[in-house]
């Protein structure tokens, strides 16, 4: 803020300062204030009446709690300003909106509390956006073509920000707020950057604040913030312009560290709103985004510490209910091993029978054996068995001779049937391919003539084929004394529209080629035609007329 110097000490005025002309003009009646002020009004408004002035609405923030309405209209050179009165601003079929440029009609009138003049507005009439206006708009759009509004670059504030780097003016009410608020909620540090956040270079300071910001070390001797506020009070579209410059769009897209933009008041929207990752409406409301509110915290933990010691405490109790429940349901170790004990009481009761019975029926079976060898003594059930194997041991050996003298004979009737068969079939295979040998030779001879058919049928086609090929070509029409015009690319000639003058042109033959050179034509004479291009004649077959000469014909490709 400037400092106006202030005015020199004053002193009586002496008969040596005072000007010839104080002595004329002493006897001119004196005016009060109020009087002067009445007079230069009336003056004011009997020059000027009514009048329809045309500017940019500048300064409006909706009506005021009387009811009247407060603005600016200005255009490029000057400024002037305007009030609509609580009954007349209910009959505007246009209402006043920041920006727009209007017609407004009303009386020039002065006000005397602040010696300044102003227009009553009775009516408003829209004459088109402002330039403000456009070129907010125009700048919107480019921004907004080459995506830095696009949602998928928004990024989540953190939660519970370590630091928190502000970037507003350091002697505004805004930073105050700002703090005031962190503290309320839940204090953490600020770093701020004081900028001029209105006026020339305002904002390159806020750009330069942006980048700064981010060009800080995360762990250096001035830590870098995890969140970033850019924050001003209200105002007018042209105070807040600083904040609608694409040097600060740019910084504030390109920033790492998640941003806040809190410009103006909740009504106010400039193009950082735009590209910040959050838009508080406010510089009280952007503090409340960046930090949670510390007592709600505490409360939200003691409430989970509650609820964490209950829930461990029902457990418990749970658990040692089942516990207790499962330990009466239990039975004791008498309860298991009595069971036990009776079935190992009854086993053993019936043991020591058992060990008696199984010595007894073993010791029977045992004397049984006794009983059969003392009959049956083994000396003579060898010998026995010796005899018996004696008598039958021969008989092996003859029935083996006798098998193999039978296997003898069928092998020789099978030799002999087998000499038979042999020459059975060497007659009938030698017969066979005599036979094979006679349809050969008739195969042979009727490939041949089919061949030689083949190959007559084929030379007849080739023959009807050159035919055709001699009677469509472009060269049986050389023959006949016709060239073939080609152009300097080789692209055939048709019309003579299209030679230029002293053109290259290739003139083939029947029996070659030659060179030549377009000139001017010269134009036929008026009413002369040049003479039709005789047909020329068939030829006709020696000795036939035309109508009898033989046509060729031409071969089918399905034939063998």
């Amino acid at each position: 803020m400037a400092l106006v110097p202030p005015p020199p000490p004053a002193r009586s005025p002496s008969a040596a300062d005072v000007p010839p002309s104080a002595v004329l003009t002493a006897n001119q009646p004196e005016w009060s204030v109020g009087d002067l002020a009445a007079a230069l009004k009336r003056t004011l408004e009997d020059s000027f009446g009514h009048v329809r002035l045309r500017g940019e609405i500048s300064g409006y923030r909706g009506q005021h709690g009387s009811g009247h309405a407060y603005f600016s209209l200005k255009d490029g050179n000057a400024r002037i300003d305007a009030v609509v009165w609580k009954g007349s601003f209910n009959r505007l079929r246009q209402k006043p909106q920041e920006g727009l440029e209007v017609v407004a009609t009303g009386r020039i009138t002065t006000f005397a509390g602040k010696s300044s003049y102003q227009i009553v507005v009775e009516s408003l009439e829209p004459a088109g956006i402002g330039a403000w206006m456009a070129l907010l708009e125009e700048r919107k759009r480019m921004l907004a073509a080459e995506g830095l509004f696009s949602p998928e670059h928004k990024r989540a504030i953190p939660y519970l920000p370590r630091s928190i780097g502000i970037v507003t003016s350091p002697t505004g009410a805004v930073i105050r707020d700002i703090l005031h608020r962190l503290a309320d909620r839940f204090p953490r540090p600020v770093l701020v950057w004081p900028v001029r956040v209105q006026g020339d270079g305002a904002a390159d300071e806020v750009a330069a604040a942006i980048r700064g910001f981010n060009a800080l070390a995360p762990d250096g001797p001035i830590p870098r913030p995890d969140v970033l506020i850019v924050a001003r009070g209200g105002g007018s579209i042209e105070d807040l312009w600083a904040f609608n410059e694409e040097s600060v769009v740019r910084a504030a897209f390109a920033s790492a560290i998640p941003l806040i933009s809190a410009v103006g008041h909740e009504t106010d929207t400039t193009l950082i709103d735009f590209v910040s990752d959050r838009r508080a409406p406010t510089p009280t409301a952007a503090a409340e985004l960046a930090v949670p509110v510390r007592a709600d915290l505490m409360l939200a933990l003691d409430d989970l510490t509650r609820r964490r010691r209950g829930a461990m405490e029902r457990k418990l109790d749970r658990t040692g209910s089942d516990l207790r429940a499962t330990v009466r349901a239990m039975p004791g170790a008498e309860a298991f091993l009595a069971g036990k004990r009776q079935r190992l009481d009854l086993a053993e009761a019936r043991l020591a029978p058992a060990l008696a019975a199984n010595a007894r029926a073993f010791r029977r079976r045992f004397d049984g054996v006794l009983e059969r060898l003392g009959r049956h003594p083994p000396e003579l059930v060898l010998a026995r068995a010796r005899a018996r194997l004696g008598a039958v041991d021969h008989r092996p050996r003859i029935a083996l001779a006798h098998h193999a003298a039978r296997k003898g004979e069928a092998l020789a009737a099978l030799g002999h049937r087998l000499a038979i068969a042999r020459s059975t079939t060497l007659a009938r295979a030698a017969a066979e391919n005599a036979r094979a040998r006679d349809r050969l030779g008739g195969l042979h001879a009727r490939l041949g003539h089919a061949a030689a058919g083949l190959i007559e049928r084929r030379r007849l086609r080739l023959a009807a084929a050159g035919g055709l090929l001699g009677s469509l070509g472009y060269r049986a029409v050389l023959a006949r004394g016709y060239a073939l015009v080609r152009d300097a690319s080789g692209a055939t000639v048709r019309t003579a529209g299209r030679l230029g003058l002293a053109e290259r042109l290739t003139l083939e033959f029947s029996d070659g080629t030659v060179s030549a050179r377009t000139e001017a034509a010269e134009p036929a004479a008026e009413g002369e035609t040049p003479p039709p291009a005789k047909r020329p004649a068939r030829r006709k077959a020696a000795g036939k007329p035309a109508a009898e000469a033989p046509a060729v014909r031409q071969g089918s490709l399905f034939e063998g």
